[in-house]
Protein backbone atom coordinates (compact mmCIF):
# COMPACT_ATOMS: atom_id res chain seq x y z
CA UNK A 1 0.00 0.00 0.00
CA UNK A 2 2.98 2.53 0.76
CA UNK A 3 4.17 1.79 -2.71
CA UNK A 4 0.91 2.80 -4.40
CA UNK A 5 0.31 5.33 -2.65
CA UNK A 6 4.05 7.25 -3.66
CA UNK A 7 3.42 6.05 -7.07
CA UNK A 8 0.18 8.22 -6.90
CA UNK A 9 1.91 10.79 -5.28
CA UNK A 10 4.64 10.84 -8.54
CA UNK A 11 2.34 10.81 -10.51
CA UNK A 12 -0.24 13.92 -9.08
CA UNK A 13 3.07 15.73 -9.04
CA UNK A 14 4.67 14.66 -12.37
CA UNK A 15 0.80 15.95 -13.57
CA UNK A 16 0.97 18.85 -12.11
CA UNK A 17 4.34 20.01 -13.79
CA UNK A 18 2.90 18.79 -17.05
CA UNK A 19 -0.17 21.39 -16.37
CA UNK A 20 2.01 24.40 -15.90
CA UNK A 21 4.32 23.92 -18.46
CA UNK A 22 0.98 23.01 -20.60
CA UNK A 23 -0.24 26.50 -19.34
CA UNK A 24 2.83 28.60 -20.13
CA UNK A 25 2.44 26.93 -23.56
CA UNK A 26 -1.16 27.86 -23.87
CA UNK A 27 -0.21 31.72 -22.33
CA UNK A 28 2.52 31.98 -25.18
CA UNK A 29 0.27 30.49 -28.35
CA UNK A 30 -3.39 32.08 -26.81
CA UNK A 31 -4.50 28.59 -27.77
CA UNK A 32 -6.12 26.32 -25.11
CA UNK A 33 -5.06 22.43 -25.21
CA UNK A 34 -7.70 20.45 -25.25
CA UNK A 35 -6.58 17.17 -22.60
CA UNK A 36 -9.77 15.26 -23.26
CA UNK A 37 -12.79 14.58 -25.40
CA UNK A 38 -15.97 12.18 -24.25
CA UNK A 39 -18.42 11.42 -26.34
CA UNK A 40 -21.95 9.28 -25.46
CA UNK A 41 -24.43 8.73 -27.51
CA UNK A 42 -28.09 8.19 -27.47
CA UNK A 43 -29.24 4.75 -29.21
CA UNK A 44 -30.44 6.24 -31.68
CA UNK A 45 -28.00 7.90 -32.13
CA UNK A 46 -29.81 11.45 -32.48
CA UNK A 47 -28.71 13.05 -29.32
CA UNK A 48 -25.09 12.99 -27.78
CA UNK A 49 -23.68 14.34 -24.62
CA UNK A 50 -19.62 15.44 -24.86
CA UNK A 51 -17.62 16.23 -21.81
CA UNK A 52 -14.25 18.45 -23.06
CA UNK A 53 -11.70 19.31 -20.52
CA UNK A 54 -9.35 22.16 -21.77
CA UNK A 55 -5.94 23.60 -20.52
CA UNK A 56 -6.43 27.64 -20.39
CA UNK A 57 -4.01 30.34 -18.59
CA UNK A 58 -3.90 29.17 -15.37
CA UNK A 59 -7.36 26.62 -15.28
CA UNK A 60 -8.66 23.76 -16.42
CA UNK A 61 -12.14 24.23 -18.04
CA UNK A 62 -14.77 20.97 -18.48
CA UNK A 63 -17.45 21.50 -20.29
CA UNK A 64 -20.94 19.21 -20.70
CA UNK A 65 -22.76 19.83 -24.09
CA UNK A 66 -25.32 18.30 -24.95
CA UNK A 67 -27.26 18.08 -28.40
CA UNK A 68 -28.73 17.07 -31.28
CA UNK A 69 -32.87 15.11 -31.84
CA UNK A 70 -33.86 18.45 -32.24
CA UNK A 71 -31.96 20.18 -28.72
CA UNK A 72 -29.93 23.13 -29.30
CA UNK A 73 -26.56 22.55 -28.41
CA UNK A 74 -25.81 23.96 -25.33
CA UNK A 75 -23.46 23.55 -21.80
CA UNK A 76 -25.24 21.73 -18.97
CA UNK A 77 -22.36 21.82 -16.97
CA UNK A 78 -19.21 23.59 -16.62
CA UNK A 79 -16.49 23.51 -13.75
CA UNK A 80 -13.24 25.41 -13.96
CA UNK A 81 -10.47 24.67 -11.77
CA UNK A 82 -6.99 26.21 -11.01
CA UNK A 83 -4.31 24.38 -12.43
CA UNK A 84 -3.08 23.12 -8.74
CA UNK A 85 -6.51 21.53 -7.91
CA UNK A 86 -7.06 19.50 -11.21
CA UNK A 87 -5.08 16.58 -10.77
CA UNK A 88 -6.40 15.90 -6.90
CA UNK A 89 -10.19 16.17 -8.37
CA UNK A 90 -9.14 13.93 -11.35
CA UNK A 91 -7.48 11.11 -9.54
CA UNK A 92 -10.65 10.59 -7.48
CA UNK A 93 -12.70 10.97 -10.95
CA UNK A 94 -10.70 8.25 -13.06
CA UNK A 95 -7.02 7.25 -12.52
CA UNK A 96 -7.44 5.76 -16.24
CA UNK A 97 -8.41 9.35 -17.53
CA UNK A 98 -5.60 10.85 -15.32
CA UNK A 99 -3.07 8.48 -17.21
CA UNK A 100 -4.32 9.66 -20.38
CA UNK A 101 -4.13 13.17 -19.57
CA UNK A 102 0.07 12.57 -18.37
CA UNK A 103 0.24 10.71 -21.63
CA UNK A 104 -1.22 13.26 -23.71
CA UNK A 105 0.64 16.38 -22.18
CA UNK A 106 4.06 14.75 -22.84
CA UNK A 107 3.27 13.73 -26.10
CA UNK A 108 2.25 17.57 -26.52
CA UNK A 109 5.39 19.24 -24.72
CA UNK A 110 8.37 17.55 -25.72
Amino acid sequence: MVKQSTLDGWLLNHFSELLKKGSLHVAKTKTPIVLYRNTMEEEEGESYQETICTLTEGYVVIQVITSGGGIIPSVQQQLVFPIDEFPDWLMRQSKDLLQRCVDFLEDQLK
